[in-house]
């Protein structure tokens, strides 16, 4: 008996080694940006994808695309990257574990800074069990922290809609991009996003910053419509519109369907030439953005020592 027992601790105490080996504590410092939309079909997935894959390929960051979208539509946009038979916990399991660990429900993609995790139908129930959790906005910051020194950027691809799902997305995260069309319903559901994002900043995650407004399947015929629409948004978000565009384009919807990221697919379409563009404006923006919390973070440390002085 003691050598059964002895052999089954053997056993475990390498199984315990090897998990240590896996998740062990990495050198990177992940950037989290949400990307987020209260109204489906505007581009969410596709910009959450082509950047997740531009980022890893064109700009050597390791990244990973969490699809918190039941649809699972993150895991379709880039199919035919996914090796076959891959075992992974599906993150519906791992956001209600009581410890979970997210790495637990990530597969690698055949381009090696590229990770993902699979659709899952199954979190469309996660929502409700959320609901009843203590402290449910906070699960996920949780869930992905073991994750942030293994990536260059996490990606967060939201659920159409403000449920539990996106609002423990944007509790952890601390950048958001809103895709938008050029439509009234978009603009009013982005007006939507906005009271949100208020309160999330104010009373759940004071480091919230919104990235900018992406205009997405942009038809470029209706300028007078497009005109009001760019006008209403640039009053309410400033300078946080992203300049770059993505226009309409069928290239876009047929390397999704083909599993591909556009620039892979069809590299001389108006969509990867759209999304390479936006890609360099959301790094632009970025910098731009981190210089000027490092500046306001320095000064508030010199004003406290002031403070402390006097």
């Amino acid at each position: 008996m003691s050598r059964l027992t002895d052999k089954l601790k053997s056993l475990l105490n390498a199984e315990n080694a090897n998990l240590q080996a896996t998740f062990a504590k990495g050198t990177r410092s992940a950037r989290i940006i949400s990307v987020c939309s209260q109204k489906g079909g505007v581009g969410k997935t596709t910009t959450a994808s082509n950047l997740g894959a531009i980022l890893s390929k064109n700009y050597n960051k390791k990244v990973l695309v969490v699809d918190l979208d039941p649809q699972g539509h993150i895991e379709k946009s880039l199919g035919a990257l996914i090796p076959e038979g891959i075992e992974y916990t599906p993150l519906s399991s791992v956001l209600t574990a009581k410890k979970g660990n997210i790495l637990d429900a990530v597969i690698p993609t055949t381009w090696e800074n590229l990770n993902l995790t699979p659709g899952d139908k199954e979190l469309s129930e996660t929502e409700s069990i959320l609901a009843s959790k203590i402290g449910k906005e906070f699960i996920l910051s949780q869930v992905i922290d073991p994750a942030l020194s293994h990536y260059d950027f996490i990606i967060f691809d939201c659920p159409p809609n403000l449920g539990n799902l996106t609002l423990n997305a944007l509790v952890c995260s601390e950048y958001c991009i809103v895709p938008c069309e050029m439509s009234v319903l978009s603009f009013e559901g982005v007006s939507d996003l906005l009271e949100t994002l208020e309160l999330v900043n104010e009373r759940l995650n004071a480091g919230l910053d919104i990235l900018g407004v992406l205009f997405t399947r942009v038809d470029k015929r209706n300028t007078s419509m497009n005109e009001i629409i760019y006008t209403h948004i640039q009053k309410q978000f400033g300078k946080k519109v992203f300049r770059n565009q993505i226009a309409v384009n069928t290239a876009l919807n047929k390397a999704q369907l083909a599993g591909l990221p556009i620039f892979e697919k069809f590299p001389s379409s108006k969509g990867a030439k759209d999304y390479q563009a936006f890609s360099e404006e959301f790094i632009e923006k970025l910098n731009k953005t981190e210089t000027k919390k490092n500046k306001s973070s320095n000064i508030s440390k010199i004003r406290a020592k002031q403070r402390k002085v006097s």
